[in-house]
């Protein structure tokens, strides 16, 4: 049943009186599709994989004509989390590299090749790292020079043509890195140099307000509409009109810091299909305490710069993270939280995805694991509603993106396994839920 904006709205308040609509519309388990191994891609549909490995953040993108972009691929110490580690999954006998690459293997249309692979900020969490499980290469690997981590160990199973690096080549914007400080950047400059060895690998900064860097290179002529604008990099944000914003230019000029804040150099950019819109930054929250001892989230500047989607990915994992600000431009129908620890997508990030009071309608919020321990803790709340309820058992999440972008789907997919078997799947318009 297709709902217009006036009704769905309707439904809307009616449901947050009720309780119910909420409800049905975070469960998604009636499709016909569900307990059936995934449809797969087809072309003209542009898709994201949130894939789930419970240690990590690691998406896949499929864009109309099957280019495809690996969008961070990480590893690290979350099982030293004791009571706030999640499931990991499919199981321990392999790492969060291996696992992701196996995925991929499944879904893309040109199997092990990959168009484009991009970091979205030198974390362990995103990239993989040589401090956690990280393993000497063996066999037929020897000959090569890096660590068995997140990218490295995924790049046993796949290739990639181009990386896009947030301060490539001389890794120094904003300030320079410490030669010797940061392992995670050590490990990501080890990958690069084995796979220009080994594949021929080309490695490009990423451009700041962009809209041609991340393009479809087989057909474009399938990709009608499609288009990825580079909007945050390294502390700055870029405005449609092209202007460009230092946010850390103050503290760097007022203090002269060794370090800044990781998650706020992340990459993130705005894809548009048709009617459709998606966002995604990486970790990219941070606070800066300013010369007047006030305090400006740069959360806050990004809101500046965003627009209204349909989905987005929450900000860093959805730890404290997401201000009002943020939230009210963006007001997307979808919210994926990519969850490796059960202090992600914590009450009051959930709270404000959550709040009508900053903008209308129903949304649903598509954490990766949404496990027992938080139910039992938030039981009660009134953004529990609003929780895909196939998130209580851990899950890789699909977003597909028909031609026109007028409709969309958010799929669970099992992640005890390899079956790629179907959880749920919640139907949208431009104004909702579908059906």
């Amino acid at each position: 049943m297709a709902i217009d904006r006036r009704g769905f709205l309707g439904l809307g308040a009616a449901a947050a009186a009720l309780g119910g609509f909420g409800k049905a519309f975070a469960a998604g388990t009636e499709d016909p599709s569900v307990g059936k191994p995934w449809k797969g891609w087809k072309k003209g549909q542009f898709q994201v994989h949130f894939i789930y490995t419970g240690v990590a953040e690691s998406m896949f993108w499929i864009l109309p004509d099957g280019t495809t972009m690996l969008l961070d691929c990480g590893d690290h110490a979350a099982l030293t989390r004791g009571n706030l580690a999640v499931p990991v999954k499919p199981g321990p006998e392999r790492l969060a590299g291996e696992w992701i690459a196996r995925y991929v293997r499944r879904v893309n249309p040109s199997d092990a090749a990959v168009d484009y692979m991009m970091l979205s900020h030198y974390h362990a969490d995103h990239g993989g790292t040589p401090n956690w499980q990280s393993r000497a290469p063996t066999g037929a690997q020897r000959k090569w020079d890096y660590y068995r981590s997140g990218f490295g160990l995924a790049a046993e199973q796949l290739t990639f043509a181009k990386a896009i690096d947030r301060a490539w080549p001389t890794f120094d914007d904003p300030i320079p890195k410490i030669d010797g400080q940061d392992r995670d950047l050590e490990h990501i400059r080890k990958v690069y140099a084995m796979l220009e060895k080994r594949d021929g690998l080309k490695v490009e900064k990423f451009r700041l307000g962009a809209a041609d860097q991340v393009v479809p290179l087989k057909d474009p002529s399938a990709c009608a509409g499609f288009k990825v604008r580079n909007i945050c990099a390294n502390g700055r944000i870029a405005a449609k009109n092209g202007e460009i914003r230092d946010l850390y230019a103050d503290v760097i000029a007022r203090c002269h810091p060794k370090n800044l804040n990781e998650n706020g150099m992340s990459l993130g950019m705005i894809v548009e299909y048709g009617d459709f819109k998606f966002f995604t930054a990486g970790d990219f929250s941070d606070k800066i305490r300013n010369a007047d001892k006030s305090v400006t989230l740069i959360e806050d500047e990004l809101a500046s710069v965003v627009e209204k989607v349909n989905v987005a990915k929450v900000n860093h994992h959805g730890h404290f993270s997401m201000p009002e600000k943020l939230v009210k431009t963006l007001a997307a129908q979808a919210w994926v939280g990519c969850t490796w620890d059960t202090l992600h997508m914590v009450d009051p990030v959930c709270a404000r995805l959550a709040d009508r009071s900053l903008y209308p309608g129903d949304r649903v919020i598509c954490p990766g694991v949404f496990p027992k321990s938080r139910r039992e803790e938030d039981a009660g709340k009134a953004w529990t509603n609003d929780v895909a309820k196939a998130s209580y058992d851990c899950g890789h999440i699909v977003l597909d993106v028909p031609p026109g972008g007028k409709t969309y789907t958010m799929t669970y997919l099992t992640a005890d396994d390899e079956s790629m078997a179907v959880k749920s799947v919640l139907r949208f318009d431009g104004a909702g839920r579908v059906g």
